[in-house]
């Protein structure tokens, strides 16, 4: 990435700054940032920086790191602290959106990850415009154990909202979600019905659910539900590892409302709270080691002492390489996992979908189980091919590859053998039990340079 590229500059100067910034824009343009919060990006991050005025001694690159980071987490962190509900009382939330941007599939997942933190959740499906959608509804929290509220006969979803809200005040639950109608453009009929909903059931908190592959175009429409309706939060769906992400940050400075959680995928627990800093790491191509340690967890892949015992001292071969391969596909959705690691994000999840991805890596580890037991346990595989490239040949003619092939696998274990050397030299990572509570936001920040 572009701040790796500063990381190697031996003098700091206006040239590399500019330069490093052009780099920075061209990625974010790319991840569907929107080009006048680029610009402004751009020019904030300038005015930082006067050379001739800086005194010697400073720390010029890791001001201009600094500098480039607060300014994207700025751009995602719109400064106002998120809604949230309250005990013992009926909050209702009113779901707003596109069709086709996830929203009754979220309402689902909201409310069960409500459920799952005790409290009393239901659902209310006010979306009469689209066939099948109360089928939906209905279908998701049966399978979620959560009660909801819809009609088949009553065609006016200003009565369907009031209705449900009503009852289920009345049972005496917590949070009572409120599925809104989508349409396929924003219809002035569409914006006129939320408002009658929003009148009739008086939320506490409007979220407005938001698509991630629609790129560019989620400024505009983020702005046009702002204007109608007061959205308290942001839900981003449909980030899955292959939807580029830029486009929540337009919707953030569209709306001046905080994300809260992404839609990871199409199951129930594919719904993670919104952390500002590894989204924004992972915008930029440097992985979300955070977010890597929490899965390793979950693998309690602390239980492998060897493996363990090798990284304390930095030490990462060829064979632990494939180990770790095996157990990536466990960890699975295979898209989110190679985008957390740095160095492989771009390379693995921008080139096609889940299963190229996966083919990619059954090819990698093909590669691998033609290497003999001196090259997968070598300390410094890599070195031991460069150094006598027939080796190149008889792998890639014994795994039915090219050659260019051999060596891509051997750039991409550099990567991680240089990733898990930085790994080993953080003090009490490996110390068992939660890792990421072992590593402090200093030492993250060493990962990810």
């Amino acid at each position: 990435t572009a701040l790796r590229s500063l990381s190697n500059a031996t003098i700091i100067n206006k040239e590399v700054l500019d330069s490093m910034l052009k780099e920075i824009c061209t990625a974010l343009l790319e991840a569907d940032v929107n080009i006048r919060l680029v610009k402004q990006l751009r020019e904030n991050v300038r005015s930082v920086f006067n050379f001739d005025e800086m005194a010697a001694g400073l720390n010029k690159r890791r001001m201009i790191q600094s500098a480039v980071f607060k300014e994207l987490v700025k751009l995602v962190d719109p400064g106002v602290k998120a809604w949230q509900p309250i005990k013992g009382k009926p909050n209702i939330i009113m779901f707003v959106g596109l069709q086709g941007s996830g929203k009754t599939t979220t309402c689902t997942k909201l409310a069960y990850h409500y459920l799952k933190k005790g409290w009393k959740t239901c659902l209310v499906c006010a979306d009469t415009f689209r066939a099948g959608a109360f089928d939906q509804l209905k279908q998701n929290a049966t399978k979620a154990r959560i009660p909801f509220y819809g009609s088949y006969t009553e065609a006016d979803p200003v009565v369907i909202a009031h209705e449900g809200v009503e009852k289920f005040k009345n049972e005496g639950f917590e949070i009572i979600i409120v599925d809104t109608s989508g349409r396929h453009k924003q219809e002035d009929s569409l914006f006129e019905e939320m408002l009658q909903v929003s009148n009739a059931v008086r939320p506490d908190n409007v979220i407005f659910v938001m698509d991630a592959s629609i790129g560019q175009a989620c400024e505009s429409q983020a702005r046009a539900f702002k204007e109608k309706v007061d959205v308290g939060a942001v839900i981003v769906t449909k980030l899955d590892g292959h939807a580029k992400g830029g486009g929540a940050l337009s919707a953030v400075a569209a709306t001046h409302s905080p994300i809260i959680f992404i839609g990871t995928g199409e199951h129930i627990d594919d719904f993670e709270l919104f952390k500002v800093k590894p989204f924004v790491s992972k915008l930029l191509g440097m992985g979300d080691i955070e977010g890597l340690i929490d899965k390793v967890n979950e693998l309690k892949l602390d239980d492998n002492e060897e493996l363990i015992e090798k990284l304390k001292h930095g030490e990462f071969t060829l064979r632990d390489m494939y180990e770790q391969f095996q157990n990536i596909m466990k960890m699975g959705p295979f898209g989110q996992i190679m985008g957390m690691i740095p160095g492989f994000s771009s390379d693995f999840m921008t080139k096609g979908n889940e299963q190229e991805s996966m083919a990619k890596l059954k090819k990698l580890m093909t590669i691998m189980d033609s290497m003999n037991d001196q090259e997968l346990d070598h300390r410094e595989g890599a070195k031991l091919f460069s150094r006598q490239s027939g080796r190149v040949t008889r792998v890639a003619r014994g795994a039915g590859v090219t050659t260019h092939e051999v060596q891509e696998l051997l750039t991409q274990y550099t990567k991680f053998a240089a990733m898990v050397k930085k790994m080993g030299g953080i003090k009490g990572l490996f110390k068992g039990g939660d890792m990421a509570k072992n590593v402090n936001p200093a030492q993250m920040a060493k990962l990810n340079q």
